[in-house]
């Protein structure tokens, strides 16, 4: 494959499942221990990427959990954010600045704090209670922590009698790195068919639904705002129809993606209405590039993570085709903000 390290990235991966038995002895406990609810706390990217296990906790768990920006409870608190809270943080690079303030005023708190890190010798990979550390780099840390996020779920569900199949869960995710590794391999052909189409213009909306809205708004911005410079309009599917279909009309590229949660009927009605009125209409679909030996439930988990794995690759040829690495910044840790 073009530019890429196969076995870099299933030692990432694997890394990732491998933290399972210390996620769930942390959550376990603090649960045992009358934990009163879980907050995760992301700043930026990495913030939507823990929103699919967010989603299927208020799905499935009566256990309270909450989604909240640091760089707003650093300057108020929450009146539920207390000594018995757990608190996911997610940070790739361990050094997010408006992570590290709130890491102090958790610790003063002192909550159940776990961070999960790229890098351990950092603030907040030398500050979590516990940290885990898992290194990745920007083209593997999504996939990473997608795992990461919904093994804290299965681990809370678990905790709480909420879900009688973790352990087989846990032993299928042991395959889930060389299924990702399958789905790239599948779509590589078509990886840079993709990428003209996203070279093409200079302005695109997004639609996706379910638990692949968040990798939706992830891709928009997180990668082809901050890394290519290319204006994004990302819209869930189900919004859809409440303004943004007015912007619809020939010329203007919407592009769908579709994964395998009980929620992609609301991408039909989106696939369903756009063709009458674009000419530049794509799909990306995972099921054409999800090995089918994983389990229906399983895909349906990660199916965000499975839209990452094609998307690193479609960016790969992109960065290529528009002559722009995906690492340049003009203002992102380059200049004071």
């Amino acid at each position: 494959m073009f530019n890429f390290d196969e076995a870099r990235f299933l030692r990432i991966q694997g890394g990732a499942v491998s933290l399972a038995p210390r996620i769930d002895e942390v959550i376990s406990a603090a649960i045992e221990n009358g934990a009163s609810n879980l907050y995760f706390l992301g700043t930026g990217g990495v913030a939507y990427l823990m929103e699919p296990a967010v989603q299927l906790l208020h799905r499935r768990s009566g256990f309270p959990v909450y989604k909240d920006y640091p760089a707003e409870l650093v300057l108020t608190g929450s009146a539920n954010l207390t000594e018995s809270s757990i608190v996911i943080m997610p940070s790739l690079s361990g050094t997010t600045k408006e992570s590290v303030a709130m890491m102090d005023k958790l610790q003063e708190i002192g909550c159940t704090l776990i961070t999960l890190v790229g890098h351990a010798e950092t603030p907040l990979g030398l500050g979590g209670n516990p940290a885990l550390v898992n290194f990745a780099e920007d083209d593997t840390s999504s996939e990473s922590f997608y795992i990461q996020s919904l093994l804290v779920a299965l681990s809370v569900m678990k905790a709480r009698g909420e879900i009688d199949n973790y352990d087989e869960l846990v032993a299928e995710l042991q395959t889930v790195p060389e299924a990702l590794l399958k789905a790239k391999q599948a779509f590589e052909p078509k990886a840079e068919d993709y990428a003209k189409i996203i070279a093409g213009a200079d302005y695109h909306m997004f639609a996706g639904a379910g638990n692949m809205w968040p990798e939706t708004l992830y891709y928009a911005t997180c990668i082809l705002e901050e890394m290519q410079w290319i204006r994004t309009r990302p819209v869930h599917a189900s919004d859809f129809f409440h303004g943004p279909l007015e912007l619809i009309e020939k010329g203007v590229s919407l592009i769908l993606f579709r994964g395998e949660d009980a929620y992609d009927a609301l991408a039909e009605r989106v696939a369903s209405f756009a063709p009458q009125y674009t000419d530049r209409f794509t799909i990306l679909d995972i099921r054409e590039f999800a090995p089918r030996d994983l389990s229906d439930e399983m895909r349906a988990l990660l199916s965000p993570a499975m839209m990452a794995t094609l998307l690193e690759r479609l960016s790969a040829h992109l960065e290529a085709l528009r002559d722009h690495p995906l690492v340049t910044r003009r203002y992102y840790k380059r200049v004071a903000y």
